[in-house]
């Protein structure tokens, strides 16, 4: 996850978001500035509490051209809710009324773990970004285990996301504990080493300590009751000497997909928010450049061997267009909402639409990395 953090926007609704066909998404988005002058994560809190009590009915049908088969599932369209946003798994199949085709639950930890002391997470309205340290808190495996179980009937596409706890001897084996207690339930599952703000953790992207992950990791879900799809969420901090390293170990042990990517350390110099110099792991806008360019480099690296999922800064149609043709099969998004509403989601499916029947397509696929090059030779 992007461990991202919270949940309403900082501004008023933008004109130019739609609010789809759901009538309770116009609603939530008026009350969401408001939420402005909370702390961010009991704003977060509130959105979710929101989701949780008011009916929804579906979403219309979405336009078929939007359906996207990967990772051996059928997704109604390609814009995913991304990790951070439902962490302990209590409003999935609210998110996918909203009109995700898929939603990601977690950072999901063994052991239950408070996280960072407080404040930790710090919106940058200047810059339409967030910074946050939250750290995997969590409430730990088995209550998130006893909601999905309870939902594993209704369908729709629900990822969990897994991570290490901070104190823990043997992270490998909180992995597997993750994967071992979440692959009957989850649609698919994906490995966390990418969050800056569990001390260590990225070290687990290093080739050989990811190879030894892998192969447990891998070796664990084969032996689960039910065959789940397994993906890996990296940073977009990697020297492409790292990336190459990375990749090559992903592809001998089989993965079945990568998330490109998490937040970033990095800050760059267009920033323009006080809070820039909070430290932790940055999303939004301000990451939409360097993620995008990490994504393209994976894409030329991995050669069609498995999909990608593109997120990280991901605000508009055109953005998740660009993430389509950087590479991405799927795409995910977080922080987008908290400055332009629950409403984006609808109005990114539309705009997809456009771009699909001006250039004449019938689907996405032809698309998927169409100007990676180019964007690797941007840099």
């Amino acid at each position: 996850m992007r461990e991202r953090l919270a949940g309403l926007r900082a501004c008023g609704p933008a004109s130019s978001v739609a609010p789809g066909p759901n009538a309770v998404i116009p609603l939530l988005d008026l009350a969401l500035p408001l939420a402005r002058l909370l702390d961010p994560e009991d704003a977060h809190r509130l959105a979710l509490r929101a989701l949780m009590a008011l009916p929804q009915p579906p979403p219309k049908p979405d336009d078929p051209r939007l359906a996207v088969t990967a990772l051996g599932l059928s997704f109604p369209n390609p814009v995913g809710l991304a990790a951070g946003f439902d962490k302990e798994a209590e409003v999935p199949d609210a998110a996918l009324r909203l009109g995700f085709g898929f939603a990601e639950v977690g950072t999901l930890t063994p052991k239950p773990q408070a996280g960072n002391p407080r404040p930790r997470v710090f919106r940058l309205p200047a810059d339409d970004g967030v910074i946050n340290r939250l750290g995997f808190n969590n409430h730990g495996i088995a209550a998130a285990r006893v909601r999905l179980a309870a939902r594993a009937r209704r369908g729709g596409i629900v990822g969990v996301n897994v991570g290490a706890n901070r104190e823990t001897k043997n992270r490998i084996a909180d992995y597997v504990a993750g994967i071992e207690a979440f692959a009957p339930l989850a649609s698919y599952l994906v490995i966390n080493v990418s969050s800056p703000n569990t001390p260590g953790l990225r070290d687990l992207q290093a080739a050989p300590a990811l190879d030894e992950l892998l192969a447990r990791a891998i070796e664990a879900r084969d032996h689960a009751t039910r065959w789940t799809p397994l993906l890996l969420k990296i940073a977009p901090d990697l020297s492409l000497a790292e990336l190459d390293e990375l990749v090559a170990v992903a592809k001998k042990r089989g993965i079945d997909g990568m998330i490109i990517s998490n937040t970033t350390v990095a800050r760059p110099a267009s920033l323009r928010d006080p809070n820039k110099k909070e430290t932790g792991g940055l999303s939004g806008r301000p990451l939409f450049d360097l993620s995008t360019r990490a994504l393209a480099e994976t894409y030329l690296r991995v050669g069609g061997a498995f999909p990608l999922i593109g997120v990280g800064g991901i605000d508009s149609a055109e953005a998740a267009w660009r993430k389509i043709r950087a590479g991405a099969t799927l795409i995910q998004l977080y922080t987008g909402m908290i400055y332009k509403g629950f409403g984006l989601v609808q109005a990114i499916k539309a705009g997809l639409v456009r771009h699909l029947t001006a250039g004449g397509h019938d689907s996405l696929d032809s698309m998927v990395g169409k100007d990676a090059s180019a964007i690797r030779a941007e840099r």
